[in-house]
């Protein structure tokens, strides 16, 4: 079938994007789903750094791509060997494939399939096939989903099945920002009530930690976070302290202002010196946990001594630690409780042939969970 699809065939051109236009929305050929696979119609695909940062270059893929990864959709047709779903089911996608029978899929975490991992630095789906193709050229897919078309095929074990009465707005949240973001406090910091804690950047992950972080019952929650904007969004939500890291002087100030070091320090900007500011903020044997993708290349001079003299963690946080297909639905029911509002985190709304203005508003820093609407 024939559908339309945002391509990008080079990274690395200039900001405003509306202006270099790196991404072509093109008319392409999708292949029918394959062996444990789905055809999606895809209704809100969300714009998240994950695409900015291959879009910018900082995170390399193989070119050709037709980018997107977070969205909600319905089935429209299953392949052989898919029982579970059917024509009309909705479903939010994942950005890793979990394959369900090497080591780390075994040991409950997903997030490190390996087959997985190999068929997204591939640019294939997890069975290895590319089902996207322009002028018989075969088109990469972004991290096992593609959504960033009116329809997209994806294995099976790359979505999850929600409830129909969510909207696909808040649904799409779910596939990565809250996802990501709840789960690496959750299931990786695993903070419970009384204990205190920092998130540094508030994006769409990172405002889905803070409500993780409140919805937990954390006693003391600090909003580190340059968009004034968002900061009072923070503190809306629950944030007991507002940073803005431009106006302080020295790590004194820092401490000062967060009302002392936190038991977490959360980054969720993906940049080294939000990973420094999260490290700054935790306390002796705290932990830092970081969920932000930035170049492959940078790095954080880990003082050793100090690790070790005050007993410190530093952990890594993928696809939120946990288990998608679990997890989604728990989110979904903390939403429906009220416990996680994750309605508060919905920005503007483009169509796809607005996709390049879109990314200038991600980049700008003062957007929330910015979408794409397919009518």
């Amino acid at each position: 079938m024939k559908v339309r699809a945002a391509v990008l065939r080079e990274m690395g051109l200039p900001a405003p994007y509306a202006q270099s236009r790196p991404i072509r929305i093109t008319e392409v050929e999708l292949d029918p789903p394959g062996v444990g696979e789905v055809l999606v119609r895809t209704q809100v695909a969300g714009l998240c750094h994950s695409d900015l940062s291959v879009i910018s270059g900082d995170r390399p893929r193989v070119m050709p791509l037709a980018l997107g990864h977070e969205s909600s959709g319905e089935v429209v047709q299953v392949g052989p060997g898919v029982e579970d779903l059917g024509p009309g089911d909705h479903v939010v996608t994942v950005f890793v494939p979990s394959c369900g029978g090497c080591a780390p899929c075994m040991q409950g975490r997903p997030a490190l399939c390996e087959p997985g991992a190999r068929a997204n630095t591939q640019g294939t789906l997890l069975g290895g096939a590319r089902r996207l193709h322009a002028g018989g050229e075969a088109l990469n897919h972004h991290l096992g989903v593609s959504c960033f078309a009116d329809h997209a095929v994806v294995s099976r074990r790359s979505c999850v099945k929600i409830e129909a009465e969510l909207s696909h707005r808040e649904a799409a949240l779910f596939g990565c920002a809250v996802l990501t973001g709840a789960g690496a406090i959750i299931n990786r910091a695993r903070v419970k009530p009384g204990d205190t804690v920092a998130i540094v950047g508030l994006g769409g992950v990172g405002l889905s930690g803070l409500l993780a972080a409140v919805a937990a019952g954390a006693r003391r929650v600090v909003a580190v976070e340059l968009d004034a904007g968002k900061r009072e969004l923070a503190r809306a939500l629950g944030a007991t302290h507002l940073i803005d890291p431009r106006a302080l002087e020295n790590d004194a100030d820092l401490l000062a202002a967060a009302g002392g070091a936190v038991d977490v320090g959360y980054d969720a900007a993906g940049s080294v010196p939000a990973f420094e500011t999260a490290y700054k903020l935790t306390r002796r044997g705290g932990l830092t946990v970081t969920s932000g993708l930035p170049h492959p290349k940078a790095a954080f001079a880990l003082p050793i001594a100090q690790l070790v003299g005050e007993e410190r963690d530093v952990l890594g946080s993928y696809l939120g630690s946990g288990v998608p297909a679990a997890d989604i639905g728990r989110y979904v029911d903390l939403y429906k409780m009220g416990k996680l509002p994750v309605d508060r985190l919905l920005g503007q709304a483009f169509t796809l042939d607005q996709v390049n203005e879109g990314f200038d508003h991600l980049a700008s820093g003062s957007g929330l969970r910015d979408c794409i609407v397919f009518s």
